[in-house]
């Protein structure tokens, strides 16, 4: 029978984003058009836009810069639904918005005459130039081996850097935030209980009280109950703060804060030490803030402090304040830690109308939803959390601000600089600021935020339930190269991009407003780094792709697209045999017998013997004479070190956990902590290694996954929130470095935006254990399900020549004339997709045989190289119980695709397939030859499929050339 394509229903239905199904004409991922980048302004210079044919981004630039769309341009989608910031960065404790406009009237949608009425926020750092330039490479790579041939290094396109500088608006905006600035008008520790204080207790039980014990301020109550105190303040009350310790209280909507009470309207802002929803007073060692507006409830989970509710801890007390602008009401927030100066972070934000009226009260404590004196139906247990401070002061003194204005004029100026490229041919935007630093003193750059975008959700969900999480935007894959801790990008950009609610989003339809349709590219502290006079820090990049599909095929391919695009050192994809001796002899005979079968790499493995931490001379002379050896023949030798999972003594050396303060990983259990002694002796080893012996392959196990270190580790390190960064740095300036050298990195993480070349393709490392016909299946499917969005270049495999986890005899491969049947289905099941293997033994043949074998395999995978390590189109996974076949494609080559068919039965098996041809770019016809020079030219349908009658041999595959 016919099997059919499982992208037949795509043909059939078109595109998520299109206007129907694709023409091969239009086609980014075909290439048959340049969709060249370039910038245009328009509107009489207000507007600039980064555009190619297939994307553009838009900013107003007037009063201050903002991106106010970014559209797909074939189907005439628009992805953003308001403004936000260009970036938003907190320095010396003061947050700045960078660019951005305010004043929207709904955040659903933007509508081109909103613009002309929307504001610059006079607190931002405003737009004050561009420049435009062409795209120049962001690492050197130095080209030493095979790869793909349509690559191209650095990608083409175009570079726009829009300026940001604080303005004196700007400046006074971030004074604002200063006390003393202003006259004070009232002030209480709770040492006693003063009598301008009237306090509500709850009636629901008869201990609900305000003084606890004799302790002013100590509220005892149930936790969903009120009890607050409350004083009368001056009309010109400009701003109120306090201090609160949130105790053992765990409420939501009941949780300890801050109101003022305005002639028309109560305004709440307080703690929700539960985090478990508007009514859950659900335990847990961390929380959230809540705002009650006059009207609802508006949460924020931690995310106004860029991190994740876990590290929002409550275990400390917190500072809670209002502040009263002209035009609107800020809640703030900070941690109120022993020692620690106090860091203004704004949670929410109010516009502020004169029909509120003027501030007359002042409330401290546990308030109901709304700001009032009401309980909950179910009032829960006792808890204790208590008000240790509230004050009370006036507007800006006019005359110390212009002080201050003018002190900080006199120490120079910050410039940002946002950073966008676009690419020629895809709809690709990268983004990353620069900080520079024009002052004479030392800035402290607290946190950075380096895209904030208010995308169109996927779904509208009205309800949240636990355990259901609401779907994320799906029209555009972020990524960054701070990338670590996963092999899958949703794992390793855990630690940067967020999708997160967006508290401005008021008429979304989700009830509690949780959608996750907020972008925001952040590390998650930090990174907290000193920025000296004349200096310029740059964050990691960012790197956004636009779907234009939701079928998983095609997403996955122009996800592959990108990596191809912007780290095209993926595509080189030597065969390496994997060696596990050291002794000379041993490993010379392997490189011969590499070099002899057209291997091109050696790799000394785990369990070799290898110590690159051995500075010894003769250490450094054996593996240089061993290099020169395998260079001579053609050869490039390499070879292996441990990093994270292990545990350096002295533990000081190790990552320090930042609740316990002992030695700990969170990944491996122990990690070294790469700014400690210990870490920058390692690294120092690895560059004089690679310098003294020649090596150009390094494998990386158990690289750095994103561990913090709350240590201090001078003058590299200052402590927890900028230990992630450091390290981060100190890694992947290693891997730079390599990639400048011609070095083959593989690192078992996602570091190739950072450098590296390969990561695992994704198995389980014990099934290399089970009887080799098991193996076989298993190879395939694990490469089948890693090819969704890995290149077959970017993903290892494992062939175990010699015995690992176990398994004995039925397991390996040695003696290998003894099983050289199942050595060829190994090689197949790899080659034949693309894939290289971890080759892992002693040597390669061990009869004449067994090396014609190897010979032959090697030599028809390099005569039809470019096209097996093309893309894949996925057909059928492998079950053992059926024919399992993939597709190569690549429409810029003249074999433009090829079929490759397995046979896992014991008997040979006829059969047509319907094969889809989309991809390799023919339209009408397709030549198609086999293993046996049988040529056939087959029509294509409307649905660019043919129908190929197959013929496989027991365990055995058949492949098929399309041109």
């Amino acid at each position: 029978g016919v099997i059919p394509s499982p992208l037949l229903a795509f043909w059939l239905l078109g595109p998520f984003l299109g206007q129907g199904p694709l023409q091969p004409a239009d086609d980014w991922l075909l290439g048959r058009q340049p969709f060249s980048a370039h910038v245009r302004f328009g509107d009489e210079g207000r507007e600039v836009h980064l555009e190619n044919g297939l994307v553009r981004r838009s900013w107003r630039l007037q009063p201050n810069a903002g991106c106010y769309a970014i559209d797909h341009l074939p189907s005439g989608r628009s992805l953003l639904r308001a403004v936000r910031p260009e970036a938003h960065l907190v320095l010396d404790g003061i947050g700045y918005d960078v660019g951005g406009l305010r004043g929207q009237p709904n955040h659903a949608y933007l509508l081109p005459e909103w613009l002309d009425q929307m504001r610059a926020d006079n607190s931002a750092l405003v737009y004050s130039g561009h420049r435009i330039s062409d795209i120049e490479a962001r690492m050197e790579w130095k080209r030493v081996r095979h790869h793909a041939p349509d690559v191209v290094w650095p990608p083409r396109g175009v570079h726009l850097e829009l300026d940001f500088r604080m303005s004196d608006q700007a400046l006074a905006g971030g004074l604002a935030t200063d006390t003393a600035l202003r006259p004070l008008l009232f002030e209480d520790s709770f040492a006693a209980l003063d009598e301008q204080w009237q306090v509500h207790a709850s009636q629901v039980d008869p201990r609900s009280s305000f003084t606890n014990e004799g302790k002013a301020g100590e509220i005892y109550t149930p936790a969903n109950s009120a009890v607050y105190a409350e004083r009368e303040i001056s009309a010109d009350t400009r701003l109120v703060q306090c201090e609160i310790d949130p105790g053992s209280d765990r409420s939501a909507s009941w949780g300890p804060g801050i109101a003022l009470v305005f002639d028309a309207r109560t305004i709440k802002f307080h703690l929700r030490p539960g985090a478990g929803g508007p009514d859950d007073g659900a335990t847990g060692n961390y929380g959230d803030f809540g705002l009650w507006d006059g009207a609802r409830e508006v949460l924020d989970q931690g995310r106004a402090f860029g991190q994740d509710r876990a590290l929002l801890s409550n275990d400390h007390p917190w500072r809670l304040r209002m502040r009263l602008e002209a035009d609107e009401l800020l809640c703030e927030a900070s941690a109120a830690k022993p020692g620690a100066e106090a860091h203004w972070t704004t949670v929410f934000r109010l516009d502020h109308d004169a029909g509120w009226g003027s501030p007359r009260k002042l409330r401290v404590g546990k308030m109901g939803r709304s700001g009032g004196g009401g309980d909950s139906s179910q009032p829960g247990e006792l808890v204790r959390c208590r008000v240790r401070s509230a004050a009370a002061y006036g507007g800006l003194d006019p005359v110390a601000l212009e002080q201050h204005v003018a002190a900080r004029r006199k120490a120079g100026e910050i410039v940002v600089t946002v950073h966008y490229q676009l690419y020629d041919g895809a709809p690709i935007f990268s983004k990353w600021i620069e900080v520079t630093n024009h002052s004479d003193r030392v800035v402290e750059i607290d946190r950075a935020t380096s895209e904030i975008l208010a995308v169109v959700e996927h779904a509208n969900w009205v309800e949240v339930r636990e355990g259901v999480p609401l779907p994320q935007p799906q029209a555009l894959h972020v990524e960054t190269d701070y990338a670590f801790g996963g092999f899958t990008v949703p794992n390793s950009s855990r630690n940067s991009v967020h999708w997160v609610p967006d508290p401005d989003y008021h008429t979304q339809v989700n009830w509690s407003k949780q959608t996750p349709c907020l972008l925001r590219v952040e590390p998650l502290r930090g990174p907290d780094l000193l920025l000296g006079s004349g200096a310029t820090w740059s964050s990691f990049r960012t790197f956004e792709l636009v779907h234009d599909s939701d079928e998983r095929e095609r997403r996955g391919l122009e996800q592959r697209r990108l990596y191809r695009l912007l780290a095209p050192w993926v595509t080189e994809n030597p065969l390496i045999l994997h060696v596990v001796s050291t002794d000379p002899e041993v490993v010379k005979q392997a490189i011969d017998q590499a070099a002899e079968c057209g291997f091109e790499m050696l790799s000394l493995s785990f369990g070799s013997g290898l110590n690159m931490e051995d500075e010894s001379a003769a250490n450094h002379a054996k593996f240089r004479d061993l290099a020169d050896y395998a260079a001579q023949q053609g050869i490039h030798l390499g070879g292996y070190s441990l990093l994270a999972s292990r545990r350096i003594q002295p533990d000081g050396d190790n990552a320090i956990h930042a609740e316990t303060g002992k030695p700990g990983g969170q990944t491996f259990g122990y990690a070294p902590a790469l700014a400690s002694d210990w870490g920058q002796n390692y690294f120092r080893k690895l560059y004089r290694f690679f310098e003294e012996t020649g090596f150009l392959q390094f494998t990386h196990d158990g690289s750095y996954p994103g561990d913090w270190d709350a240590a201090a580790r001078p003058p590299l390190q200052r402590g927890l929130d900028d230990s992630q960064w450091v390290q981060w740095k100190i890694i992947t300036d290693y891997y730079r470095w390599l990639r400048a050298r011609g070095a083959y990195v593989r690192v078992p993480d996602y570091y190739y935006l950072a450098g590296a070349n390969e990561c695992g393709m994704g198995y389980r490392e014990v099934n290399w254990s089970l009887p080799r016909p098991m193996q076989v299946i298993h190879t395939r499917q694990n490469i089948y399900d890693g090819t969704w969005t890995k290149t077959p270049s970017m993903g290892w495999m494992f062939v175990p020549l010699t015995q690992y986890h176990g398994g004995g005899a039925a397991a390996t491969i040695e003696p290998l004339d003894q099983h050289v049947d199942h050595y060829r289905r190994m090689m197949q099941s790899n080659l034949a997709l693309g894939v290289q293997a971890v080759y892992r033994g002693r040597r390669l043949y061990d009869s004449p045989r067994v090396r014609q074998m190897v010979q032959q395999q090697v030599a028809w995978f390099k005569k039809y190289r470019d096209i097996l390590e093309s893309d894949v189109i996925h057909g059928r996974r492998a079950d053992g119980a059926d024919l399992d076949w993939m597709l190569h494609v690549n429409p810029r080559l003249q074999d433009r695709g090829m079929l490759v068919v397995f046979n896992p039965l014991d008997h040979e098996v006829h059969r047509t397939l319907r094969v889809p041809l989309y991809y390799t770019g023919l339209e009408r016809s397709a030549r198609v030859s086999a293993a046996d020079g049988e040529t056939r030219v087959l029509e294509l349908a409307r649905d660019y499929t043919i129908s190929l009658e197959v013929s496989v041999p027991p365990q055995g595959m058949s492949w098929y050339l399309v041109r």
